[in-house]
């Protein structure tokens, strides 16, 4: 009986040092290569969908903090849901302010995530402003005409 009572009175202790080492460890590799051993950790916990949210809420609320112009781009960017197609893009685009534009196409730049243009024709978009949206062009389109024979 004092065995079964003297680990009840230790097993909170147990639970506490073994919460504060996971701790210990997820800082450490937070900070060992700028979150680089951190992100595949996060990627797996996110498949679950209640941690998904939870750790949007916690990056929307860090953006509030740091750059409320990309906060306010984000949550009216993640009204629209996953954008599929360039003319959701441009709708979605659309719905933001100037300053939340440029906030958020800084954060798609830095991550990355837009293509590259191939060509000429979409270098110059992007050149002009189209905020790096590549339009798919029919084949032909040009304006030739059919071959007569």
């Amino acid at each position: 009986m004092p065995v079964a009572v003297s680990f009840l009175l230790i097993l909170p202790f147990i639970i506490l040092g073994v919460a504060l080492l996971l701790l210990l460890i997820l800082f450490l590799l937070a900070r060992i290569g700028n979150g680089k051993y951190l992100r595949p950790i996060v990627t797996q916990l996110s498949k679950i969908p209640f941690m998904r949210r939870w750790f949007q809420k916690m990056s929307v609320a860090a953006y509030e903090r740091s750059n409320p112009e990309l906060a306010g781009a984000i949550k009216k960017m993640q009204s629209f849901g996953d954008i599929k197609t360039p003319e959701q893009a441009q709708r979605a685009l659309a719905v933001l302010t100037p300053a939340e534009r440029k906030a958020y196409m800084e954060l798609v730049g830095e991550q990355g995530t837009m293509p590259e243009p191939t060509n000429r024709d979409q270098r110059r978009r992007v050149e002009r402003g189209a905020q790096g949206m590549v339009v798919q062009q029919r084949p032909g389109a040009r304006g030739r005409r059919p071959k007569k024979r």
